[in-house]
């Protein structure tokens, strides 16, 4: 695999260009030794990822960001750093009364994240979930001001509901602030819900989707089978009841598809969603570097419009709760 062959996309309507294929960072410093990380962020390098998504209570808050920072090192300019902020920190931002979109809590979250990272910007700062106490202007206003002192480069939001995105997206116009250009949430060929409100609030407000999960926790990688054990050493190991709730219905129906095509599930899982509408890059993560590799050529796979359509008759989205 070579770097020529990744591909790369703008994020939303934005100027920063992203590849196709993203590395999760949320196993280092969990399920992964820390000396592997580096063995691993060089691997994506190489194969031509530049999307590096993480976040501040990854890795037993902080330990992803301290990771990614040192195994980047002199390379740090070749990437986009992706972290997040505003879920619990655990008292490792200081006390925040579970109020983390304000201005105050920010502005200790972000020098945390840089620290952490060694470096001098972030090239995305994405709110990882909506906080219900601090109005949006007050977190878009302070989020600007980060842009404006070139700490930040873009927004983006995570695990917003469809009307959320709507709403930022006006305060941020009607306010003179900036506006998010991403939001990051959990999609895959077995769940589809945001496809009813998310996706097209993303479609109108012209920004760019980031799934997380898209091989939903390992099922659309082909390793589990009905029926049989998890494989040693594999994420649903030490979790039977997620695997055995599995929708194996829906997962043998696309292992089929992608026998019939050559392919693998992997593929489909990957390839298949950065097909649909608004994805800018899928967000995969690995543990080793054969992993790296399986990920970015399963990006490469591109379904014609009938492979789509199949795919949907296979795949029934649920309706988005209210």
């Amino acid at each position: 695999m070579t770097i020529s062959e990744m591909t790369y996309r703008q994020l939303g309507g934005s100027g920063l260009t992203v590849s196709t294929v993203g590395l999760g960072c949320n196993n280092f410093g969990g399920r992964m030794a820390d000396d592997q990380v580096p063995e691993v962020v060089a691997a994506a390098i190489d194969h031509g990822i530049t999307l590096f998504d993480t976040a501040d209570v990854y890795g037993n808050q902080g330990g992803s960001e301290t990771l990614l920072g040192q195994a980047l090192g002199a390379r740090r300019d070749q990437v986009i750093i992706a972290t997040k902020f505003g879920m619990d920190m655990g008292g490792a931002n200081g006390p925040d009364w579970g109020v983390r979109g304000s201005r105050r809590y920010i502005r200790i979250a972000v020098e945390n994240s840089l620290r952490r990272l060694n470096t001098d910007w972030i090239d995305l700062y994405q709110m990882h979930r909506p906080d219900p106490h601090t109005p949006i202007e007050e977190t878009l206003a302070v989020l600007s001001d980060l842009v404006a002192e070139g700490k930040v480069r873009y927004l983006g939001s995570s695990n917003f509901a469809g009307w959320q995105v709507i709403d930022a997206d006006w305060t941020a116009r009607s306010g003179g602030y900036e506006p998010f250009v991403s939001a990051q949430n959990n999609y895959s060929w077995l769940k589809r819900d945001i496809e009813t409100e998310l996706v097209p609030a993303l479609d109108h407000t012209g920004q760019g989707l980031l799934p997380f999960f898209p091989l939903a926790a390992g099922l659309l990688t082909g390793k589990y089978r009905r029926g049989e054990a998890a494989p040693d050493g594999s994420r649903l190991a030490k979790q039977p009841d997620r695997l055995q709730g599995a929708d194996f219905d829906t997962i043998e129906a696309l292992q089929a598809f992608a026998d019939q095509r050559g392919i693998t599930l992997l593929d489909v899982a990957i390839g298949g969603l950065a097909a649909m509408p608004t994805v800018a890059s899928v967000i995969a993560g690995a543990t080793k570097v054969d992993q790296i590799a399986a990920n970015v050529a399963a990006g490469l796979w591109q379904p014609t419009d009938e492979d789509l359509a199949e795919l949907d008759t296979l795949t029934t989205p649920t309706p988005q709760s209210r």
